[in-house]
């Protein structure tokens, strides 16, 4: 027979929360911009290019087979590659809390960071030239642990320049606290 606990009352527990499952469903997650998976795809093409031109002619070249083999496995990995970019891109996510930010990413292993808006020293938005064509940026945040810092990739310019003013004064007054 199962001990009666009398402290709890009856009625509908809230479900466990499980730490294999890392996106709380508690807050309003906000997408990043679908953009971002053409700017990786554009570098993912680049890189392959590369590759692939330096093989097609090592294997012209010299007439190995072993060019050919690599030369197709380059291909079927850079196909696999264009897929997880994808289904990568589409699992950024933010959310922004009353006393922290969450940034979550991840497919096979999955990261959900927290960042204390009064552990932040500075916020930094990024666009190199792909982002720029795609008018996208970045917005990294800087703690003093280095290993605790978070970035929000694929987001437009007045989307950046908004969590950048709106994360650092949140910061500042997180700080003055202390």
């Amino acid at each position: 027979m199962l001990p009666v606990n009398d402290d709890v009352p009856d009625g509908p527990r809230p479900a466990p929360v499980s730490a294999l499952e890392p996106w709380p469903d508690t807050v309003r997650w906000q997408p990043i911009s679908g953009d971002l998976i053409r700017v990786e795809l554009l570098r993912l093409a680049m890189g392959l290019a590369v590759v692939l031109v330096g093989l097609a002619l090592g294997w012209a070249f010299s007439g190995h087979w072993l060019f050919g083999a690599v030369l197709a496995l380059v291909v079927l990995l850079g196909g696999w590659r264009a897929v997880a970019i994808v289904r990568a891109v589409r699992a950024w996510g933010y959310a922004e809390r009353e006393n922290d930010l969450l940034v979550r990413h991840g497919l096979l292993v999955r990261r959900l960071s927290i960042v204390p808006y009064s552990r932040m020293q500075f916020v930094d938005v990024s666009a190199g030239p792909l982002e720029r064509a795609f008018n996208l940026a970045t917005v990294q945040l800087h703690t003093a642990a280095a290993a605790s810092d978070a970035r929000v990739p694929g987001l437009r310019p007045a989307e950046a320049s908004r969590l950048r003013d709106r994360l650092t004064a949140l910061g500042e007054d997180r700080a003055e606290g202390l």
